[in-house]
């Protein structure tokens, strides 16, 4: 494995563990972002809409421009539209 690979590795994991630290840290966070998910799930901006959302309502800050997210909001983003597509496929 290169350097630069084990480097970003690293990088993603720091920025993966602050994200769910903010994540426990106020009490009903997750619950307001799956929340938030529903509310926006099918709308073909789900993505910008779910940032913009959870930026402006908990600790967590998505950058707007999608070209700034952290692979760590990337990966949030893409857990959450997994989560609510499969608790729909469960009715």
């Amino acid at each position: 494995m290169s350097s630069s690979s084990e480097i970003s590795k690293a990088r993603a994991l720091t920025e993966l563990r602050q994200f769910l630290k903010k994540l426990l840290l106020e009490p009903g966070t997750l619950e307001k972002t799956l929340e938030i998910a529903q509310r926006h799930y099918g709308d073909h901006k789900m993505m910008d809409k779910v940032a913009d959302e959870i930026t402006s309502e908990t600790l967590i800050k998505i950058p707007e421009d999608p070209a700034e997210r952290t692979e760590a909001d990337k990966l949030f983003l893409e857990l959450l539209k997994e989560v609510i597509e499969e608790s729909k496929a469960l009715y």
